[in-house]
């Protein structure tokens, strides 16, 4: 313990990690890692065979996923982006992410996140010597209270971190909270008034519920030259092992994420970026049918949510694994333990074999059993 690094001895072990390895352990039925257990597209797949059976084997950086986002991001967002100065690709969002930190963020700088938060956002930022700073949103909504914002800006405060969704989608993790139009313009507002960057995880941006769609920050008058953009293919596309992933960003500021990201892992899997042109290329109507699909999947988990408890013991007397969520709240702890996140990226087989157990455990009035 005495040669390791400060950092390395306050980082604690991954909760999501931790409990997915329980959850093969026990068995269990895996409601708490973010990754979809049903088959990736067949025509993604394909490229990748083809790709790798054509020796896609060697560093490979592939200009074209670059001229596709910003393709996308133009279609989308209306926002004119140079697929040869602000795009990087990278090994996944969170290495995008991670890059991004490294490349803006001084020690003792401050960099403010919105509770409750993802995990990865805190340890990157304290990887780099910058010190969190917390803006709790509000419940059941997760509302954002301007005064709190205001509050948590210093003269240290160097950017904000807008989160990636989980449930309701667009783009806050865990709560899936979506940010209003008005949020989002007091977010550019005081970004813009007080000279601060945002970082933000549009992964989710295809999956979005209930008519509502996904605004980026970046498209906000004043918030392209300010803001870092992080995604990738993991969600959208079904692939989270595949590790590809691109920040986009001011070219100064992605011109140093490609430096950080060149030392760290030098190049995203050659074959899976050469998938990813096929996957960027997908038609309209496989997002609708993505959208649909999740909606229906947010659907089930709800109405299983609503009949029964949740109780410690879930994993080992009904076989599921949830998180909890007192590891997304940092500010607030006691608010945390309120709260769990499951994760409905599964197949319906997946979903009904869940219900099926935790029904097991339910008595007539719908609560489970035990506790």
């Amino acid at each position: 313990m005495e040669k390791l690094s400060s950092v390395a001895k306050a980082l604690q072990p991954s909760a999501i990690q931790e409990l997915s390895l329980l959850a093969q352990r026990c068995n269990a039925i895996n409601l708490a890692e973010g990754f979809p257990d049903f088959v990736a597209p067949a025509h993604i797949k394909n490229a990748a065979v083809s790709a790798i059976n054509s020796d896609f084997n060697q560093y490979r950086h592939v200009q074209g996923i670059c001229d596709y986002v910003a393709q996308k991001m133009k279609e989308m967002h209306g926002m004119s982006i140079d697929p040869l100065t602000d795009i990087v690709i990278c090994c996944g969002q969170s290495e995008a992410f991670a890059a991004a930190i490294f490349a803006i963020i001084d020690h003792g700088d401050e960099v403010i996140v919105f509770d409750p938060s993802y995990e990865t956002y805190d340890t990157c930022i304290r990887l780099a010597g910058g010190v969190p700073v917390y803006v709790g949103l509000d419940p059941p909504y997760w509302t954002l209270d301007p005064e709190k914002l205001e509050k948590a800006f210093t003269d240290k405060t160097k950017a904000v971190v807008l989160n990636r969704p989980l449930l309701w989608h667009s783009p806050h993790n865990p709560t899936g909270k979506v940010f209003t139009k008005d949020e989002l313009e007091v977010i550019s507002e005081v970004c813009t008034r007080r000279d601060v960057l945002a970082v933000t995880d549009e992964v989710y941006e295809h999956i979005t519920y209930d008519s509502q769609s996904h605004v980026s920050l970046a498209s906000l008058p004043g918030m392209q030259s300010r803001t870092v953009i992080t995604s990738s293919l993991s969600k959208t596309y079904s692939v989270t092992g595949w590790r590809v992933g691109w920040a986009i960003a001011p070219p100064c500021i992605a011109s140093a994420i490609r430096n950080i990201h060149v030392r760290l892992t030098d190049s995203a899997p050659a074959p899976f970026q050469e998938a990813a042109l096929t996957a960027l290329r997908s038609p309209p109507s496989y997002f609708e049918t993505l959208r649909s699909d999740y909606e229906s999947k947010r659907d089930c988990i709800f109405e299983l949510l609503v009949k029964v408890e949740f109780v410690e013991e879930l994993i080992k007397q009904a076989g599921v694994v949830a998180v909890p969520g007192a590891g997304f709240f940092h500010g607030d702890g006691c608010c945390g333990r309120r709260y769990i996140r499951f994760a409905f990226c599964k197949s319906n087989e997946t979903l009904s074999a869940a219900a099926a157990k935790i029904s097991e455990l339910a008595e007539g009035d719908g609560r489970l059993k035990i506790f």
